[in-house]
């Protein structure tokens, strides 16, 4: 029997990240043995034996996030020592980019082997990934519900609560005594995963209630379920959206919660757990759309592969730094004229920029959080332009009266100040403008908008210190 480690703390999973690349360089360091060499090859094959069982010593999450961090060859390697049984364990962990390579490295044979050990729900979250011949192979070994319950879960799109519900539940009838209920559930071998209520049927099999063990636990045995259950009950529909049913969960500090039909009849159940890999996914997404990536991308992918991933954005943003440039080029005999100014522009810019930043910052995260409605853009616009006033006066006479110290020029401070609180305040504007549009068109609000801002004010902070400076300064 191998002995797992105890779920370690970062620290801990950074050592056994060390330990085994250390293993794996060890390995690959070996000379090749000769065939005739016996003590050689004992050696070489102990080397690999220790890596193996180091591999077999993590946990699935923690050798997922290992091979995320380790390099193709080495990630090939180390995916090769994991013994079956794990696999399909494993592939739910790791990212979806991760994901493909290892997919790729096995044989339809392997990968029948690997996801036949997962539940229904989680053979759906791979389904997508995997071979459509291995999908079909695997439907074919499942009894009729498991079959029924797939294909359930596979037609609902793809971050949709249908696509995440759970089957494996226990339902109760609301007319029993709570010694039924107790006898009942000492006839299984274990109950379901985080288990932390019971739900109750009507006689129309139509959710009616939910019993939470708590409540069972030290209710009168003789006592009926329809007089204890709780009857508010927060439930969700198969379409609705996954990271709606995440914010619920927060605020209602659920642990499941059940999944009904139009009918109002039980169907399956969300977990705190699928919620947490929610909210987590939406996290990164909202990190990669601010900074224009397309998707999630593996650490070592192939250079094109990374490439693909990333051009439409960089492009976009050679786009508008031409924009920015040709703003400086037609102030260029203003510049000449005053060499101050291509000092003092970038300041300019480069504050608009954070300023901005701040702002769709809080704004996409509101979006995306349901605290706010695309229609109350408005009243969030003029509460940022007073901050952006406020800011900009308060530290636009900062610079205003180190430029005029610097440079001897009060003018070039007064224009320094006017610059800073128009271009924050344009950045206020667009931090406020970007993301309700991009909702609006049904997109991510977060969608580029870090790129977007940025050139908004590199282009605008020029244009309006430049333009200032020629009109009052020349």
């Amino acid at each position: 029997m191998t002995v797992i480690d105890s779920i370690p703390t970062t620290d801990r999973l950074a050592e056994s990240l060390t330990e085994v690349q250390r293993l794996i360089d060890a390995y690959r360091e070996q000379p090749e043995p000769p065939a005739d060499d016996e003590e050689q090859s004992r050696g070489y094959v102990d080397v690999l034996d220790a890596l193996r069982l180091r591999v077999d010593s993590l946990h699935p999450a923690d050798l997922a996030a290992i091979l995320e961090a380790l390099p193709l060859d080495d990630r090939t390697l180390v995916w090769g020592l994991t013994r079956g049984s794990r696999d399909g364990a494993i592939l739910l962990e790791v990212s979806d980019a991760v994901r493909e390579s290892l997919i790729e490295a096995m044989s339809p044979d392997e990968l029948v082997a690997a996801v036949s050990q997962l539940d229904t729900e989680e053979l759906a979250d791979l389904a997508p990934d995997l071979p459509r011949q291995v999908v079909y192979e695997v439907m074919a070994e499942l009894d009729e519900q498991q079959r029924t319950q797939l294909m359930s879960a596979l037609s609902y799109e793809e971050g949709t609560v249908g696509a995440l519900m759970d089957f494996d539940l226990v339902r109760i009838r609301a007319d029993v005594s709570c010694e039924v209920v107790l006898r009942y559930l000492r006839r299984f071998d274990e109950l379901p995963e985080q288990t932390d209520k019971i739900f109750v049927m009507d006689e129309h099999s139509r959710l009616c209630g939910v019993l939470p063990l708590r409540a069972l636990l030290v209710a009168d045995p003789d006592a009926l379920v329809t007089d204890i259950m709780a009857t508010e009950v927060v439930s969700f529909r198969p379409e609705e959206e996954a990271v709606d049913a995440a914010q619920a969960f927060e605020r209602y500090d659920l642990v499941t919660a059940p999944v009904v039909d139009a009918r109002g009849a039980l169907i399956g159940r969300l977990t705190v757990n699928d919620m947490l890999d929610v909210v987590r996914e939406e996290s990164d997404t909202e990190v990669l759309n601010l900074a224009g990536l397309k998707e999630e991308e593996d650490l070592f992918a192939p250079v094109i592969d990374s490439v693909k991933n990333r051009w439409a954005w960089l492009a976009i943003n050679l786009c508008t730094a031409f924009v920015a440039s040709r703003v400086i080029g037609v102030f260029e005999t203003s510049i000449s004229q005053l060499v101050a100014l291509a000092a003092l522009m970038p300041i300019v810019a480069g504050i608009g920029g954070n300023s901005g930043n701040q702002t769709i910052t809080m704004i996409v995260r509101a979006l995306a959080m349901g605290q706010m409605q695309v229609s109350q853009a408005w009243r969030l616009w003029r509460k940022e332009l007073g901050v952006s006033i406020i800011n900009g006066l308060v530290w636009g006479s900062v610079i205003g009266a180190i430029a005029w110290w610097l440079y001897g020029n009060a003018a070039l401070g007064m224009v320094m100040l006017a610059a800073m609180t128009l271009n924050l305040m344009l950045a206020s504007t667009m931090g406020v403008l970007i993301p309700t549009m991009m909702q609006k068109l049904g997109k991510d609000p977060a969608l580029g908008s870090s790129v977007l801002i940025t050139a908004c004010t590199d282009s605008g902070g020029f244009f309006i210190f430049l333009g200032l400076a020629t009109l009052f300064l020349l």
